[in-house]
């Protein structure tokens, strides 16, 4: 983990309600896709976990939902502003426990983290597929994203208005050997009980400090507890309790 002061180069929206914002400093503490930062917003004591994106050694790219006021006054910022964030938090997905054909299975704003993971795995000659699930046409983003990698990419929609019709779990392919998993929990509780391989399933909760201190995002889990914050937020499919 690493505190450091990020300046913003773009903050742009992407639909509605959800934007992109790439900062530019210091991002040597991240080391694995699917770790997140935790950023210091003017006004707000509790600091604001965002997933990471995309990353490169000298800027990181973030994907967020505006939900309240801590991502209603990050949409309202824009380049050359500074943000003070705690970077390379959490444990992020192993890309050594995934198989050659994983299956990337994201859910709304649990999509982004999945980009990282996918870039990781094509780099260690592997090759994963991409499915991606949102409610309705106007909310799907990132589907290019996937598709300029390469990757094979399916996107659901609940009400039929794009792709194919229905949730992720209706679109799970016939060939894949492990899975990874990121978005809502009711979402995330359908794909551990519709897939057949093991996994690694990335798990949203409200956090207090981010980094382990304050215990606030403690699961119980088949080996006894565990902080999303530090622990997680990736857990195996073996050890979850539901």
């Amino acid at each position: 983990m690493r505190e450091v002061l990020y300046t913003i180069t773009y903050n742009r929206p992407l639909t509605a309600d959800v934007w992109e914002m790439r900062l530019a400093g210091n991002t040597g503490a991240i080391t694995a896709p699917g770790q997140f930062i935790n950023l210091r917003l003017e006004g707000l004591f509790l600091r604001r976990p965002i997933s990471v994106y995309h990353w490169d050694q000298e800027s990181l790219t973030i994907i967020y939902k505006v939900v309240g006021r801590g991502t209603e006054a990050l949409a309202a910022m824009g380049p050359g502003q500074k943000l003070d964030a705690l970077c390379g938090l959490g444990n992020g997905f192993d890309v050594s426990k995934c198989g050659r054909r994983t299956l990337l299975i994201g859910g709304g704003v649990g999509v982004p983290p999945l980009y990282g993971l996918a870039r990781a795995l094509l780099a260690a000659g592997k090759k994963p597929a991409v499915l991606l699930g949102f409610n309705t046409k106007s909310e799907v983003f990132c589907e290019k994203a996937f598709a300029a990698l390469g990757v094979e990419t399916v996107v659901t929609t609940v009400d039929g208005s794009y792709g194919r019709k229905g949730f992720v779990t209706a679109a799970l392919p016939e060939e894949y050997d492990y899975f990874c998993a990121c978005g809502p929990l009711p979402m995330l509780r359908a794909v551990y009980d519709a897939t057949a391989t093991s996994g690694l399933l990335s798990f949203e909760e409200r956090m207090g400090c981010g980094f382990g201190a304050c215990m606030g995002c403690t699961c119980k889990t088949k080996y006894g507890n565990k902080r999303i914050c530090k622990d997680g937020p990736v857990l195996e499919k073996e050890e979850i309790i539901w």
